[in-house]
C-alpha cells in the first residue's frame, strides 16, 4: 500500500434498499450521472447481509477498533419494513459479538416513521436522522413525491412522533440541503421549532463538469452568503440557550482552532467510512455517483473480499492522503487545513479528476474567513484588559 499510514474504516454505510418513495429533484442516487441503482436489487438480501456481518467484525478484530458504526442508508432504508431491518441489525450484533461495539443509525426521509418502526429502532438504540429542508415551501420545493405533491406535511407529523417523550431519545437530527433561494434565516429556525440535537446543512451535489444550481462561473459567493447568515444567527445565541448543533459550523470552530474537522467536507482527516451496496458491492461514498458512472466503484465485493482491499483503492488512498492528494492550487491556500479542498466528489473534472479545487471554493473561502474573523474578534476582545473605576465597575 506504498507505504501509507493507513486509517481502517470505523463508519459502514450499508444500502439496505435501493428504492426510495420519495422522487428528490436533486437526489444523487437517482438524478445524477450513476444509473448503476437499476441494476441492484431493491433489498438487501440476506445473504449480502450476512457476508457484510462477518466483513465488518473480520475488519474491527484486524485493526482492534472497540467501536465500529453502522449506518442504515438507502433509497429509502425504511422500505423493507420492520421485519428487514431486524434480521440486518440481529445479523451484525451477532457477528460482531465479543469483538467490537456496534452502534447503529438511520437516515430517512421520515415518511415510514410510524409506532411499529419506532419501537424496532428503539428495541436497537437505532439513532434517526431526517432529511427536511426547511419548512413547507423550502422542503416541497423539492421534497415531493412522484405524483408531485410535497412530503412536509407527512415528515412533520413523522416527527412530532420522534420527538416525543417515547422516542425523542433517538432523535440524532436533521439533514438540510442548501437551496440558496430559500430564506436561509427562515430556513434555520423553521428546522429549530422541531428541537434536533443537530443540523447537518449540506451543499447540492455538483463539479466543475455539472454545475451545482445557481453556482455562477465567477467569483461571487451565492452558497457562502446563505451559510453566513445561518451562522451569524447561531453563533449569536446566547450562551446556554443554543441546544441545536450544526455540524459544519462546529467542525469549522473546531479547525479554527487547532482541533479535528468530524465532516468529510472540511479539513484534512482521513475519511474512513465505506458504503456496501445492496448487491454486496464495496464502495466509496454516493457522492461520487453525482460525477460520472462508476466512479463511486472498487470492484470489489463483500463475498470475496476483505474491507482492507479498500483501503488500496485510488479513491481511497485520496480520501486518505491529506494534503499531498490536493491540486497545486489548494496547497498553496493560506486556508487549506481548515478547507481541505471540499468534498472530493465537488472537485471532478471531467477527463482530469478530482486535483482540482471545490466547485464551490469562492463559497468555501467566504464562510471559512468571516467565520474566523468572527472567532478572532472574540479572542482579542477576552485578552483585552478590563478598565474599571474606583468602585470596580467595568468602564468601556
Amino acid at each position: 500500500m506504498n507505504g501509507m499510514a493507513l486509517s481502517p474504516f470505523r463508519q459502514v454505510l450499508l444500502k439496505v434498499h435501493s428504492r426510495c418513495n420519495l422522487a428528490c429533484d436533486y437526489c444523487y442516487v437517482y438524478r445524477h450521472a450513476d444509473q448503476s441503482w437499476r441494476r441492484r436489487p431493491r433489498m438487501m438480501p440476506p445473504a449480502v447481509v450476512e457476508a457484510v456481518a462477518r466483513r465488518i467484525a473480520e475488519h474491527a478484530a484486524a485493526w482492534s477498533l472497540p467501536e465500529v458504526e453502522v449506518v442504515l442508508h438507502g433509497g429509502e432504508p425504511l422500505l423493507g419494513g420492520t421485519e428487514s431491518l431486524d434480521f440486518i441489525v440481529g445479523t451484525v450484533r451477532r457477528a460482531t459479538a465479543g469483538v467490537t461495539d456496534v452502534s447503529f443509525s438511520v437516515q430517512t426521509n421520515g415518511l415510514l416513521l410510524d409506532e411499529p418502526m419506532l419501537d424496532l429502532l428503539d428495541r436497537y438504540g437505532i439513532s434517526v436522522g431526517v432529511s427536511l429542508d426547511g419548512g413547507r415551501d423550502a422542503t416541497d420545493r423539492h421534497r415531493r413525491f412522484a405524483d408531485g405533491r410535497g412530503s412536509y406535511g407527512l415528515v412533520a407529523d413523522a416527527l412530532e412522533r420522534l420527538r416525543g417523550p417515547r422516542y425523542q431519545h433517538l432523535f440524532s437530527g436533521l439533514l438540510c440541503t442548501v437551496d440558496v433561494r430559500n430564506d436561509p434565516v427562515a430556513v434555520y429556525e423553521d428546522l429549530l421549532s422541531f428541537q434536533p440535537p443537530r443540523i447537518d446543512l449540506l451543499l447540492p451535489h455538483g463539479n466543475w463538469t455539472t454545475r451545482p444550481p445557481l453556482r455562477p462561473d465567477n467569483g461571487e459567493t451565492p452558497y457562502g452568503d446563505w451559510l453566513v447568515r445561518i451562522f451569524d444567527r447561531w453563533y449569536d445565541t446566547p450562551h446556554g440557550a443554543a441546544m441545536t448543533d450544526i455540524r459544519l459550523f462546529s467542525a469549522l470552530l473546531s479547525l479554527l482552532l487547532g482541533g479535528r474537522s468530524g465532516v468529510e467536507s472540511l479539513g484534512l482527516d482521513p475519511v474512513e467510512f465505506v458504503t456496501v451496496e445492496a448487491d454486496g458491492a464495496i464502495e466509496q461514498g454516493d457522492a461520487l455517483k453525482t460525477a460520472a458512472e462508476g466512479l463511486a466503484g472498487t470492484g470489489l465485493n463483500v463475498f470475496d473480499h476483505p474491507f482492507d482491499a479498500a483501503l488500496d483503492h485510488p479513491g481511497v488512498r485520496a480520501r486518505q492522503e491529506g494534503l499531498t492528494a490536493l491540486a497545486d492550487e489548494c496547497r498553496r491556500c493560506p486556508l487549506v487545513q481548515v478547507c481541505g479542498g471540499g468534498l472530493y466528489a465537488h472537485r471532478y473534472r471531467d477527463g482530469a479528476g478530482f486535483r482540482h479545487p471545490t466547485v464551490f471554493c469562492p463559497d468555501q473561502q467566504r464562510l471559512i474567513n468571516h467565520v474566523r474573523g468572527r472567532v478572532e474578534a472574540d479572542l482579542l476582545a477576552a485578552r483585552r484588559p478590563l478598565v474599571t473605576d474606583s468602585a470596580g465597575r467595568c468602564r468601556s
